[in-house]
């Protein structure tokens, strides 16, 4: 053990405190399990030393990493009970998206550019995500930011030029509440699968619960693991063996029902598992108890953006028929206002077409009685009858 490590160790094992204790609003618990504060993190400065120290002497590989680490565990806000954690990829949003947007109402090439780089980034970043199965708030900051700030735009830009009256103005405040009022419930979980008693061996009981679980699994700070021993769940016959041991999970130790899956981001069974939805800004699983609230939310969320689309282009464009608006609308980058309301308008666009796309994909799986993870594994498996380019995806089941 390096001497670094032993001063670390030492320092916590001067923060580790009795954990029955109440933490104050500036306390946390850390990752390595002791009890900190952030005032500490002006005057213990180890980290910070490593991260100075780095260029001039060999490190290991994994420093950087155990910086960014350290880092990513300090950064948080005080709470009543104690330093919540802010997850840096929410950041990114509240500060880009607005300086692209304000970058592309100066010209309209600019407005071409921008969007397009963003369209790209995100889309890249969506697939180099979903590919490491991991875990990011940024598109559910990007999905909350961009709603409440193009209303905000629409109270403070378009609103004031007179075109707008009340009950417009109702009703887009209406469906921006009801898309979050939905979004909330559809976060409350989407149905898991929980061990029966008559499998549970024992439980452990850990005080930090692990990141690669989903929170909204979780009962409180402490996360019970159950132990449970598969091959006491089977009934007798070789055919019901069978078929536990085929729907045996090895991860959530419990015995999945028919069409539940294992969600490798959300790290827990689903009943009725459909997908893990990153892209639709709830960064959550998708089942059996959320899925009608998930699909109501984007409804109500392509109903309000639609409809504010129309009335910022019915101000900047008043001139212009709203389908055409759109595509033509002379002499509206004269004034920065009327081009950042354009610029907003294609912006939200971009946002209702890739989530409309979603919707119509959802509402076919649903005719067709059929999830989204059936439908890939069947694709897999080369074992249903596509149509239209693979639109829709009949598994015969």
């Amino acid at each position: 053990m390096s001497v670094s490590d032993k001063g670390d160790m030492q320092n916590v094992s001067r923060q580790t405190l009795d954990q029955d204790d109440p933490l104050c609003c500036c306390e946390y618990i850390d990752r390595r399990g002791g009890r900190n504060h952030l005032a500490a993190c002006c005057c213990d400065s180890l980290w910070i030393h490593r991260l100075l120290w780095m260029k001039k002497k060999p490190q290991n590989p994994d420093s950087l990493s155990r910086v960014m680490a350290t880092f990513n565990d300090r950064l948080r806000v005080p709470w009543i009970s104690g330093a919540r954690q802010v997850d840096i990829s929410v950041i990114p949003p509240l500060i880009l998206l607005p300086v692209f947007l304000h970058i592309a109402a100066l010209h309209y090439l600019l407005g071409i550019l921008v969007l397009t780089a963003v369209s790209v980034l995100v889309l890249w970043y969506y697939y180099y995500t979903h590919r490491k199965k991991g875990r990011t708030l940024f598109f559910l900051s990007l999905a909350l930011f961009s709603l409440f700030y193009m209303f905000y735009l629409f109270i403070t830009e378009v609103v004031p030029r007179g075109g707008v009256n009340h009950l417009q103005l109702a009703a887009v405040t209406v469906g921006v509440a009801l898309t979050v009022i939905f979004l909330i419930i559809t976060k409350r979980g989407p149905g898991y699968v929980r061990p029966r008693p008559t499998d549970t061996h024992s439980t452990v009981t850990y005080h930090k619960p692990p990141s690669d679980v989903d929170a909204a699994y979780l009962n409180g700070a402490q996360h019970q693991v159950v132990i449970a021993n598969h091959e006491q769940t089977g009934e007798s016959g070789t055919a019901q063996q069978s078929v536990q041991r085929r729907n045996w999970c090895a991860v959530c130790k419990v015995v999945r029902p028919p069409r539940a899956g294992h969600c490798r981001i959300g790290g827990v069974c689903i009943l009725r598992l459909d997908h893990h939805c990153l892209v639709g800004g709830i960064n959550s699983c998708v089942g059996q108890d959320n899925h009608r609230n998930f699909l109501l939310t984007l409804v109500f969320f392509l109903l309000t953006s639609l409809y504010g689309i129309s009335l910022v282009l019915r101000s900047a464009c008043s001139d212009q028929n709203v389908m055409t608006a759109l595509f033509y609308c002379p002499d509206v980058y004269n004034q920065f206002s009327s081009a950042l309301c354009f610029t907003c308008a294609w912006y939200s666009c971009v946002v209702t077409g890739g989530l409309l796309h979603l919707l119509l994909l959802q509402l076919i799986n649903v005719s067709f009685n059929v999830t989204e993870r059936e439908a890939r594994l069947a694709l897999r498996e080369k074992t249903i009858r596509s149509l239209l380019w693979g639109l829709i995806i009949d598994t015969g089941v």
